[in-house]
């Protein structure tokens, strides 16, 4: 670890303790993982989660390529002989990339330009003399540069060279374009014009045609919409500023006092054609690129957020499933899964037109036959093609036939990626990719975290502009936070897929691999310590990982809990101590001696941190608890709306299915998702829609409009009442 970036993000982050950044780093240069850093080590850093170790990890590394590159400029502009003590310590200064790049560009090795040109010719010297505004100055002395070898053959073309040498030198100023940085960023305006109105067929991005937004306040939703506008040539997108007040300052700068040279007019000449020429262009890139760098970083967050949430909704344990995969004329795709994710039976109805009415009756029969033979006590209908037909399909079965069954709308974002994928081809090569298709509908919902880790996370439909964003950024943050969702849950060692096993700590995808192949020759695993026999899972990885995999039903119950078994030995001592037969955890009775023993004295006596012996206590109080139980149960529905029956007013329930930076999109059961904008999330004032609802909430909404022509739903979560208030 280099001292020089850890001062750098001391000041820089100052949520953080020294010792905390110097541990998180130290613990990471010895191969220990996010994940476990976070459970296993939170005495060492004082309990930092793993978005915090994270922010250090990457800031880090931000910092460190900082230092890196300024130690290979001081190397060039020294190479040049042009390294002075006074920039050394303006290099040193320098705490973002653009201002060292700024400092940089003056010494940055150029392509050949109109001002080297010049400079070859020899105006050096005398665009240097010009520059210093002289208060007597002789046109003669251009004649002294007159050279037919150098095509210099009159006054006119000498002071051509003259200019482009001024113009580049000012253009390259570190403290101008620092300056007009700042200043177009807090006075400039984005603006947008219309282009071509008949590339924008469904007028999506109508409000855009006359736009104009400070650049200092742009919502970062507008400057994506407007670089994908911008990149289909519907409009023309500029940064607009006032040039008369950027020009007073060069002005004010180069000139200042010395307006009366004779040189001035063509000092001025140059820095005007100089700010128009190579700065305001180069600023404006930018800024945009600035502009669009935040718009990422906040698309990616909320992303990523999203994601977190969907991955951690509560299973639907112990329900056998059909899920239900809509289409018109391939038909219904079926497929009933246990409650253990088995497939048990898979079919096609075809209940749907242009089916003829003999497959439409049989599509009922068929339906009610395939439930009451398995005993099916939930449908997933994704939510798809046919899905709103699908719906009333299902919900006229349940109705007429009297099942004791509910549906639910499941998103089925990524399922056709998935079904199509290597993975899903080794999983069921017998099955078809529709077939597929319908058993991860089921699936996700008996268990979503286990069914998605298999689907590439840019593919789940929970983000905004997710294709318009930085790809490596969005699928480094999307990977973190799938990781992140599986080791706070855990997994069951003797089910999970390979895909789920290669996302715990300290697991790769070979190994992930061999952990199966393992637990097929043995049949299951019983104890933790069976996996030190896994290939390829040495000492190091073990430790990472061996916490965040469960043995349900085991022969030791603390190998169904998140206890390490590093603390084993220390975790039966305090058993023993305490009375405590292992066999009996989970227990009411057990349950009353755990929460009456003391933290302070148990730290003490075991010399053991608080935090570890509260993980400790939390585990043994509900050995093999999945931590989702706590989380919302999905709405679950037997009769169905439909966008006509929608009224202004109308109170109803629904599921947030994304959340995005002007608003949520709810699913009340209806084909169309409906919107409640940023404004109708509260009464009180809402900074950010995550700051009210997450993706998986249960959220009660009125109707405010329902627009059956463009497919539109508005939604509130004041009622009137509140409203009225």
């Amino acid at each position: 670890m280099e001292k020089q970036s850890i001062d750098l993000l001391t000041v820089e982050l100052k949520e953080f303790k020294r010792h905390q950044i110097e541990t998180v780093l130290q613990l990471l240069e010895d191969g220990n993982t996010i994940p476990f850093i976070a459970r296993y080590r939170k005495e060492m850093t004082g309990s930092l989660d793993e978005v915090q170790i994270n922010t250090i990890s990457q800031r880090y590394q931000y910092v460190e390529n900082l230092r890196t590159r300024k130690e290979e400029i001081v190397r060039l502009i020294d190479e040049q002989g042009k390294l002075t003590e006074e920039l050394a310590q303006e290099i040193a200064a320098a705490t973002v990339l653009q201002q060292l790049e700024d400092i940089y560009r003056p010494y940055k090795q150029k392509r050949r330009t109109k001002a080297t040109i010049a400079k070859e010719k020899g105006l050096e010297p005398l665009a240097l003399e010009i520059l210093s505004l002289p208060q007597e100055f002789n046109l003669n002395t251009l004649d002294e540069y007159l050279s037919e070898e150098f095509e210099l053959e009159t006054r006119e073309q000498v002071l051509e060279g003259v200019h482009e040498i001024i113009a580049e030198s000012v253009g390259d100023d570190a403290l101008f374009r620092t300056w007009v940085r700042k200043y177009t960023y807090s006075n400039g305006h984005v603006v947008s014009k219309l282009k071509d109105e008949t590339l924008d067929e469904r007028r999506v991005y109508e409000m855009y045609y006359d736009f104009s937004n400070p650049v200092d306040k742009i919502a970062s939703h507008r400057v994506l919409a407007l670089n994908r506008a911008e990149k289909e040539n519907v409009l023309k997108v500029e940064i607009q500023c006032d040039d008369t007040h950027i020009l007073s300052f060069f002005n004010h700068k180069i000139v200042g006092k010395k307006q009366d040279s004779p040189c001035t007019p063509i000092v001025v000449a140059a820095y005007e054609d100089s700010y128009k020429r190579f700065i305001k262009p180069a600023i404006e890139r930018e800024l945009r690129n600035e502009l669009t760098e935040k718009a990422d970083q906040q698309a990616i967050h909320i992303f990523g957020e999203n994601l977190n949430n969907l991955l951690l909704q509560a299973p639907l344990k112990g329900k056998t499933v059909l899920g239900f995969d809509p289409a018109y004329r391939t038909g219904c795709k079926l497929a009933v899964v246990d409650e253990t994710g088995r497939v048990l039976h898979i079919d096609v109805i075809y209940p749907h037109e242009p089916a003829p009415r003999a497959k439409r009756e049989e599509a009922g029969v068929r339906f009610n036959n395939i439930v009451k033979k398995f005993n099916v006590n939930m449908v997933a209908i994704g939510n798809g093609t046919a899905s709103r037909e699908s719906e009333v399909f299902v919900a006229n079965q349940i109705k007429n036939a009297g099942l004791p069954v509910h549906f639910v709308i499941v998103n089925e974002a990524g399922a056709s990626v998935y079904s199509a994928s290597e993975t899903a081809r080794n999983e069921f090569p017998d099955l078809q990719v529709e077939q597929r298709s319908a058993v991860s509908i089921a699936r996700r919902l008996q268990d979503p975290l286990a069914e998605l880790v298999k689907i590439d996370p840019q593919s789940v439909g929970v983000g905004q502009y997710q294709h318009d964003v930085a790809q490596k950024e969005l699928k480094e943050q999307l990977n973190f936070v799938v990781e992140t969702a599986v080791n706070k849950v855990g997994v069951d060692v003797n089910t999970a897929s390979p895909q789920l096993l290669e996302r715990v700590a300290g697991i790769t995808k070979t190994t992930a691999q061999n952990i199966v192949t393992e637990r097929e020759s043995l049949g299951s695993f019983t104890k933790r310590e069976q996996l030190k026999k896994v290939p390829r899972l040495g000492p190091k990885s073990y430790e990472q990982a061996i916490g965040f995999m469960r043995i349900p039903r085991g022969e030791n119950i603390l190998d169904s809990t998140g206890i390490h078994p590093e603390s084993y030995a220390m975790t039966k001592k305090l058993l023993k101590d305490h009375g405590i037969d292992v066999n009996t955890l989970g227990s009411e009775s057990t349950n009353e001696t755990l929460r009456g023993l003391s933290l302070n004295e148990l730290s003490t006596q075991y010399e053991v941190g608080k935090e570890t012996l509260k993980d400790i206590l939390d585990a043994l109080l509900a050995p093999g608890r999945d931590m989702r139980e706590d989380m919302e149960q999905p709405l679950l529905r037997s009769d169905v709306l439909t966008m006509e029956d929608l009224k202004p007013g109308m109170e109803l329930q629904g599921t947030v299915r994304n959340v995005v930076d002007f608003g949520a999109f709810v699913d009340i059961g209806v084909k169309q998702d409906g919107l409640v904008h940023i404004s109708k999330l509260s009464k009180q004032f809402v900074k950010h829609p995550t700051d009210v609802v997450s993706v998986g909430d249960i959220v009660t909404v009125w109707v405010m409009e329902a627009d059956l022509k463009k497919e539109r739903i508005q939604l509130s979560m004041i009622n009137d009442a509140q409203q009225a208030q």
